[in-house]
């Protein structure tokens, strides 16, 4: 958790919905897949996968003048967390979350969390339940993806954490694959409701506290608080398709509601309901 979400905004929505004051998602930038993504970095990605390029919100200082003051930038991050000290970028698949719990006292998280915060915007995130009473052909408990979005129908904003890595084989700091940018999803406990699903979900910001959470200058304890448990209602989520499973899989038809005749041994995770043949 959070492993896979959607984010369907092209850029110029976001541009908007976000307040970003420059868009640099056109900017070429380091990526760590050995293909082509697809879709291509920027353009409206039904099942965000780890190691993938992502649009994320953050506000630095424009590079012809650190001294100015921080804006809030749109920019194609990669999702895996790779400190700046790291040797390689090896480690950054193992870290695309960082638990609320403990992100302040990990070396690896310690430092974004004190000046590198950012957002990241998606239509909702994907997460799988393993049910009670359904097994598959090994025997292990039955797993049936869920995917969860706010019930006001606006974007999810996630609460993340970024880094820049430096290449020391690339001599020149002003080639852009010099750097690789990568981003990290707080989690935190779930709320009820959606612990039927899972024991763990992202950390959602609301708009008034965006700015706050992306202040560089704003240390690590003044935004503490915004990563405290918050009163459930504020999402909705249904059961979708088991294919969302492949990240090769895509499009809109992901998020569409999986018919009730279709489940198996699934729990509502608003009632409790147990939902299929096998319940």
């Amino acid at each position: 958790m959070c492993g896979r979400y959607a984010a369907t905004a092209t850029p110029d929505e976001l541009v908007l919905e976000f307040e970003v004051e420059q868009d640099r998602t056109a900017e070429p930038g380091r990526s760590v897949l050995a293909s082509p993504q697809d879709p291509p970095p920027g353009r409206p990605d039904y099942n965000m996968a780890p190691t993938k390029q992502a649009p994320v919100v953050l506000a630095r200082s424009p590079r012809e003048d650190r001294t100015a003051p921080p804006r809030r930038q749109l920019r194609l991050l990669t999702w895996g967390l790779v400190p700046s000290w790291s040797k390689d970028t090896k480690g950054g698949v193992r870290m695309i979350n960082a638990r609320v719990e403990s992100v302040a006292d990990r070396p690896a998280f310690a430092r974004a969390l004190a000046a590198r915060r950012c957002l990241v915007p998606a239509r909702g995130w994907y997460e799988w339940q393993a049910s009670p009473s359904a097994v598959d052909s090994s025997g292990r408990p039955r797993k049936q993806p869920f995917f969860t979005s706010r019930a006001d129908g606006s974007s999810v904003a996630l609460a993340g954490l970024y880094e820049l890595w430096r290449d020391p084989a690339v001599e020149d700091p002003g080639d852009p694959m010099a750097w690789l940018a990568t981003f990290t999803v707080l989690t935190g406990a779930a709320e009820p409701g959606l612990d039927r699903i899972h024991e763990r979900q992202p950390v959602v910001l609301e708009a008034g506290e965006w700015e706050r959470w992306l202040d560089p200058e704003a240390g690590a304890e003044t935004v503490a608080d915004l990563l405290s448990p918050r009163p459930p209602g504020r999402f909705v989520a249904h059961p979708v398709s088991r294919s969302v499973g492949s990240s090769r899989a895509n499009g809109p038809q992901l998020l569409e509601p999986t018919p009730v005749e279709e489940l198996e041994g699934v729990v509502d995770p608003m009632t409790g309901e147990v939902l299929g043949g096998a319940g």
